[in-house]
């Protein structure tokens, strides 16, 4: 069967493409172009890889097929594109964001995501764009090492914009919840709560269970917002003048380990350590404590040098605090969950980043760059569950690079394109 066909009949059943696509509300007052056509090929740009709105309106001038499927009668410059999603709503791709993503959960694609029953969310920021002479009002800014015409080192002024993700990842499914942009003057971790707070809103409370993050989000005052939004939490530990970390380092410090392992997955030797009852910091209630966890870990490291294969020996150390809700579960929860938020960096960043253009900016707006971004998760999520279900993918036979180039090639077979989306 058609491979295209293929996904447009498993997302149209599993999800209901189209009703999510007429939700989107246009925000012009007088459209020339309707809404809806725009909107499936934004999106169907993002499934096929596409990485401009340049690249995208030649589809819609080279492709008369592309058009059929669309519903567009004639090309579309890539001004359009920037023009309406400078006027498209966010909270309508958040929302259908949320629609497929609570599905996935109802047909249990997210139960290798749980590590002993517990659902953690993933967050962290990654830069998106930056720029020395393009600027909007919400880029933020900061001072760079630069060189002038004669070679002189000088400070210039750097414009960047930055967003929280949140994401869950399992061996078998990566889904990027929502993201929110880093304005001007505020850190990470203020938008990563304004971010959990409409999670909290959208998905509910117990869509998952904890939040897992880096050292960064290691702060009294976003672990209190944590303890009130009720969500467990799991975050590392590596500033050493923390008392909580030479308190636990001190107490684990010749003892033997609570217990020892081998994480085949990862493919070490994993010993832990567990100190419980601790006191935080000052930012963080003294009624309540939290648990570290220690983790020494040694594997072999096999590489090629001077054109012979050679074997090392290698250790790290990892520490992580946990919320006191935290007690009852066995060490190893915490060793998985606190590693479990590698996974934004290497199927979220990496994948969206080499895959799908992440870090390119289609148009310099804050909404467009915002409706764009959601966009990208929406239909990156679309195509992640529909290469999950193809049999190739799983047992490793197609990529699934290959597979969104199979979706591309198939448009240009001769089947009935207008009616996907033209009717109901």
């Amino acid at each position: 069967m058609n491979r295209l066909a293929q996904f447009l009949q498993y997302t149209g059943k599993l999800f209901a493409l189209q009703g999510l696509l007429r939700r989107v509300r246009d925000g012009r007052s007088t459209p020339q172009i309707p809404v809806r056509p725009l909107v499936v090929c934004l999106v169907l740009g993002v499934v096929m890889r596409i990485g401009s709105y340049l690249d995208l309106a030649e589809q819609t001038k080279s492709r008369r097929r592309w058009r059929h499927l669309c519903g567009l009668k004639a090309p579309v410059s890539h001004d359009v594109f920037g023009y309406v999603t400078e006027r498209l709503t966010p909270e309508d791709w958040r929302q259908n964001q949320a629609q497929v993503a609570k599905e996935l959960k109802r047909n249990k694609a997210l139960e290798s995501c749980k590590i002993k029953g517990l659902l953690f969310l993933s967050i962290d920021a990654n830069e998106h764009f930056s720029s020395f002479s393009r600027t909007c009002p919400r880029c933020c800014q900061r001072q760079v090492e630069g060189l002038d015409r004669d070679g002189k080192q000088v400070k210039v002024t750097q414009y960047y914009h930055r967003y929280v993700f949140a994401h869950l990842s399992g061996p078998k499914l990566n889904l990027v919840l929502d993201v929110e942009p880093i304005l001007p003057g505020e850190d990470e971790c203020a938008a990563a709560v304004r971010l959990l707070g409409r999670l909290r809103r959208v998905y509910g409370p117990r869509f998952f269970d904890g939040i897992t993050a880096d050292a960064w989000y290691a702060k009294g005052p976003f672990l209190q917002a944590l303890d009130k939004l009720g969500w467990l939490w799991i975050v590392v530990l590596k500033r050493e003048d923390m008392e909580v970390f030479q308190e636990a380092l001190q107490l684990s410090q010749d003892q033997k380990p609570s217990v020892a392992f081998r994480d085949e997955q990862r493919a070490r030797q994993v010993r832990l350590w567990e100190v419980k009852e601790l006191h935080f910091s000052d930012g963080y209630t003294k009624r309540k404590s939290v648990q570290v966890v220690r983790s020494d870990e040694r594997w072999t490291q096999r590489r090629l040098e001077g054109g012979n294969k050679c074997a090392k020996p290698q250790q790290s150390r990892w520490m992580w605090a946990a919320c006191e809700g935290l007690s009852g579960y066995p060490a190893e929860v915490i060793y998985h969950g606190g590693h479990r938020r590698w996974g934004i960096e290497n199927q979220a960043f990496n994948e969206l980043t080499q895959g799908y253009h992440l870090t390119h900016c289609y148009h310099h707006d804050p909404t467009s760059m915002l409706v764009q971004m959601l966009i990208l998760i929406f239909a990156f999520t679309l195509f992640t569950a529909f290469a999950r279900h193809s049999l190739l993918v799983r047992v490793g036979e197609l990529t699934r690079k290959a597979l969104a180039h199979q979706l591309d090639l198939a448009l240009e077979q001769d089947l009935p394109w207008d009616l996907w989306f033209h009717s109901g």
